[in-house]
């Protein structure tokens, strides 16, 4: 019996997206501006959003639009796995915070929106955003990706044996795995890309239950690597 498989909902990839970001793009007025010292402070601490008043005025405001990019830590083909854009206008002057760290901006929020790497396109409400957390891993995750292949590539390779239905041993073949790179990692799991000699792919590993800290993240991650070393299913990538 195949459980479904858990993943993070649209809200929570957005709020997920804003804590880890480091930088933005804010449009209002005609231009571009780049904010690129977030340190990896969400940017709605600092940016309150309200819900847009009907016959408030609101073609008077100055429209802003935020504009994230999620990019993966590791280097792997087309490294950008998301994109979230803020909608709205403004209520106060926009601010980047300044080097006293203390303004924030009122903004009548308009629509947020998801695009994910797959070229889905999705639209989350202000009460959604209000509700959803984001995923307790999000601030951590560049850090514990690159350490898993700086330092432990082979156990990358390792988690191959867990992918169904597995790559075919076979090296010639138009779908065996050149090359494998952890891309992504949530409080549900670990996703793969399996660079394919004409494409890739991204596959999902489930850990054995949802994290609710990262301190928990250890012994899920352990966790695999131990289901993996008691697979029958051997994988290995050609040199």
């Amino acid at each position: 019996m195949h459980l479904p498989l858990l993943l993070p909902t649209d809200a929570e990839r957005v709020r997920s997206v804003l804590t880890a970001a480091h930088s933005m793009t804010v449009v209002t007025d005609g231009q571009r501006t780049e904010i690129r010292h977030l340190d990896g402070t969400d940017p709605l601490g600092r940016l309150h959003l309200h819900p847009a008043e009907p016959g408030g005025g609101a073609e008077h405001r100055p429209a802003i639009r935020l504009e994230f990019t999620d990019i993966a830590p590791t280097p792997v083909r087309d490294r950008v796995r998301a994109r979230v854009t803020l909608v709205g206008r403004l209520l106060t002057p926009y601010t980047d915070g300044g080097a006293e760290g203390s303004d924030s901006t009122c903004m009548e929020f308009g629509r947020a929106v998801l695009e994910t790497a797959d070229g889905a396109r999705s639209h989350v409400g202000l009460d959604e955003l209000d509700a959803a957390r984001p995923d307790p891993l999000a601030p951590y995750e560049a850090g514990m990706l690159t350490h898993l292949l700086d330092d432990h590539a082979e156990l990358v390779t390792l988690l191959l044996r867990l992918v169904r239905p597995q790559p075919p041993a076979d090296p010639g073949a138009d779908s065996a795995v050149l090359r494998a790179l952890p891309l992504a990692m949530d409080r549900y799991g670990i996703t793969l890309r399996l660079e394919e000699r004409r494409g890739h792919r991204d596959v999902r590993i489930p850990f054995p239950s949802p994290l609710d800290d990262v301190e928990q993240s250890g012994a899920q991650i352990q966790a695999l690597f131990s289901a993996a070393r008691r697979s029958s299913h051997r994988n290995t990538l050609p040199a």
